[in-house]
């Protein structure tokens, strides 16, 4: 019976890292899709939202059929819990992905204002903040996880650098306004797309130590050495 148990264990790590995958492309093809200014891009990134809601659903069956086939010990019911609540901050992603790629759609054939440099790098930032989460969560690697949230930090700094350039062209002529404003609701998503990854991370840790340590004391208690893996291991 422990068998079978831990055969879907391994299952669900693999559905993780299946849809840690959908959610890195999701960045990928919406980042894409706003560079190249291509309309076909955009909506194929849009409809891509589908696939990783049903992923989500997956999972969520998977991890419901684990807690109902027997008694998980601690370490179990952590693994699953977390993958419960990381989850669904993986389909937030998703959404913004797919906002993301509605307001390339909206700015398609328009001359960008500013060069998007500060945006791409917080796409690839982002997109190897969450695969690394999928990686910290199936390796048990808290020390991991506490990078991640120390990354998070980056994306914060160049959400606040796109945020200033746009406001400076803003002010240097204010017809730039109305794509000034899509531009930075962009980069506001992908500073969303961090915090998520931020989550995903703290429920990483929480499955291996079972504390629900928030960034900054998790970076604390990390440095101070007091992070150890819970009962049950």
């Amino acid at each position: 019976m422990r068998n079978r148990f831990d055969r879907q264990l391994t299952e669900l790590n693999n559905e993780m890292i299946a849809m840690g995958v959908q959610i890195s492309r999701a960045i990928n093809y919406a980042i894409n899709a706003l560079l190249s200014q291509n309309t076909e891009k955009a909506k194929e990134a849009i409809t891509y939202d589908e696939e990783i809601d049903q992923k989500e659903r997956e999972i969520e069956n998977l991890c419901l059929k684990l807690l109902l086939s027997q008694q998980p010990v601690a370490r179990d019911l952590r693994q699953i819990s977390a993958a419960l609540k990381m989850i669904t901050d993986m389909e937030r992603v998703g959404d913004h992905a797919a906002d993301i790629s509605e307001i390339a759609l909206h700015l398609a054939g328009e001359p960008y204002i500013s060069h998007l440099g500060h945006i791409e790098q917080m796409a690839k930032k982002t997109s190897v903040m969450l695969m690394d989460c999928m990686q910290a969560y199936v390796d048990k690697d808290i020390k991991k996880a506490v990078e991640i949230i120390r990354s998070d930090d980056v994306i914060d700094d160049l959400f606040l650098k796109v945020r200033s350039e746009l406001v400076d062209l803003i002010r240097a002529d204010a017809n730039n306004a109305d794509q000034a404003e899509d531009l930075l609701m962009v980069a506001k998503y992908f500073e969303r797309i961090g915090d998520h990854a931020t989550n995903i991370a703290e429920w990483v840790i929480f499955s291996i130590t079972g504390e629900h340590l928030k960034g900054d004391e998790a970076i604390r208690r990390m440095e101070e050495g007091t992070i150890t893996a819970g009962f049950g291991d």
